[in-house]
């Protein structure tokens, strides 16, 4: 039996630039839920769960998507808090594994399972020739890629954004080592013997970006551009040092040698652009987003970030005259957001 839905009361009152829009939903039964809306212009920026807010959307209305999703790895979920990671007084090397370290299996199927249901509806509510460009980490890449390409689309690239300023994780086995039920003779002997190996993460320097697209059909990329608006790339954008490169699918944002800063440069960020007040601990840089916006989108195209953190993506469509629809489920983010915003 088809379900049936009734919108039943809009209460809408404005704070600011804010909004706080109760809807009453009559889904067989009577349910009610809020939704936290802040619009500045063209952005609009939610509080709240973007598989709600995307069932909702028209069919094939978003021209791209940017996001940075939660990975569903130990302390960087999407319940993830600054506080609570600062302060986990197990949070070290001895007692506990540092933030996003643990290594689970699971966190590899239930990523790719929620990203495969996101990916679903995306799917339907994306233009045909519409670019879906995930952030991801190595060893989670191909969960976050295999349910793009599931759920229709074409896996079209992969950019790696490229960077030096990372720290190694492999951790040593001294502190195990102690522990052991031996002599202390005998632990130091292993100590020295091990004292080179670690495990096994190897210090991490880029990070894989996803590059889906929504297929075409039987249309040429012309006439699809023609209707949709989406599908062809802007080559003016150029990059490197000397801003006269073409894009490549390597990014970088920090000077590294001659080599890479003439070819793949992106313009470097400044400490300012973060805010003093941003405490999301995977901000990425305005001119990185910036740069993907402008190569897979158009002006005016409708950008939406289903997880958008502290706002990067907002401020980036902002800069570049495009529209943004982003949720944030995470109230501490949202917020601040909303600060950067302004």
């Amino acid at each position: 039996m088809e379900r049936m839905l009734k919108l039943y009361v809009i209460i809408i009152n404005k704070i600011e630039h804010c909004y706080y829009i109760n809807i009453i939903i009559n889904i067989m039964t009577t349910e009610a839920m809020e939704f936290k809306t802040c619009t500045y212009g063209d952005i609009q920026i939610i509080n709240g769960d973007c598989m709600e807010g995307l069932h909702k959307m028209a069919n094939e209305s978003i021209d791209c998507v940017i996001t940075d999703p939660p990975y569903f790895i130990d302390k960087l979920d999407n319940n993830w808090s600054s506080d609570s990671i600062g302060n986990d007084k197990k949070n070290s090397h001895i007692k506990h594994l540092p933030k996003g370290m643990k290594f689970d299996k699971k966190q590899v199927k239930d990523l790719y399972d929620y990203y495969l249901e996101l990916s679903k509806v995306l799917f339907d509510k994306m233009k045909p020739g519409g670019y879906f460009l995930s952030f991801s980490s190595p060893r989670l890449y191909h969960s976050i890629a295999m349910a793009c390409e599931i759920a229709g689309f074409e896996i079209r690239d992969m950019i790696n954004w490229t960077y030096t300023q990372s720290m190694p994780k492999g951790m040593s086995m001294s502190h195990v080592i102690q522990k052991m039920d031996i002599s202390q003779d005998e632990k130091d002997k292993l100590i020295e013997e091990y004292k080179d190996f670690k495990t096994p993460q190897i210090r991490s320097c880029f990070e894989p970006i996803c590059v889906a697209m929504k297929p075409i059909g039987k249309l040429t990329f012309i006439k699809n551009e023609l209707q949709f608006k989406t599908g062809l790339l802007d080559f003016s954008q150029k990059v490197g040092i000397d801003n006269d490169r073409v894009p490549a699918n390597i990014i970088t944002t920090e000077a590294y040698n001659d080599s890479y800063d003439k070819n793949f440069m992106v313009s470097k960020p400044t400490k300012k652009e973060k805010g003093e007040s941003n405490t999301h601990i995977t901000v990425k840089p305005i001119a990185l987003i910036e740069h993907l916006i402008n190569l897979f989108s158009k002006k005016d195209s409708l950008v939406f970030d289903p997880f958008l953190g502290s706002g990067t993506t907002a401020i980036a469509c902002k800069n570049t005259n495009r529209r943004c629809i982003g949720y944030e489920l995470n109230e501490e983010y949202y917020n601040i957001c909303l600060d950067r915003c302004q």
